[in-house]
């Protein structure tokens, strides 16, 4: 499929922005079951030290990951497009999606209400609030995972229409004058 300079682009950027995305959702996941060995007090305190900014960078990176991938999707349909070039970045597209709309059905609500635990006083149900959204946040790296590899599969194999540039070979030192 030939691709402009704006498919390119997005491309990279979804590459770039699903990485970054990916690599935070894993870290965020580690640190999370580092957590589960303790009580609702230390649980509550991290969880709203990770709430003070990592919502931001999550967005910040999730975003440019869907628009650059549905570009990329769009692109290999106006182009009727009905191989990997569609197929590869149409599953990262919904996988992506699927992250989006488990974040904004689970963990975002969840996320509003630990800002309003109190650190000495969390509530009753701690363990199981936080057992909902780890698993979650499990599944929602799982699609990231699989969605940054099958957009890095896209980028690596992806077809191209393009003819290749030649360029003219110099004449021989002895032939110049």
């Amino acid at each position: 499929m030939k691709q402009g300079p704006l498919f390119s682009t997005a491309r990279w950027i979804g590459l770039l922005f699903g990485g970054v995305f990916t690599g935070f959702l894993v870290c965020v996941l580690v640190l999370e079951n580092s957590l589960r060995d303790y009580d609702g007090k230390v649980y509550t305190q991290v969880r709203q030290v990770e709430l003070d900014s990592l919502d931001t960078l999550a967005s910040a990176t999730l975003i440019p990951t869907i628009i650059a991938t549905a570009i990329l999707v769009i692109g290999a349909l106006k182009a009727k497009t009905k191989d990997r070039d569609l197929w590869i970045p149409l599953a990262a597209l919904a996988l992506l999606l699927l992250i989006l709309i488990l974040t904004v059905i689970v963990n975002l609500p969840i996320n509003a209400d630990q800002k309003d635990w109190t650190v000495t006083a969390p509530p009753s149900d701690w363990a199981d609030v936080r057992d909902t959204w780890q698993t979650s946040h499990a599944v929602r790296t799982l699609a990231a995972l699989l969605a940054f590899g099958l957009l890095a599969y896209s980028a690596i194999t992806r077809k191209t229409t393009t003819t290749p540039t030649t360029t003219p070979t110099p004449a021989p030192l002895s032939a110049r004058s």
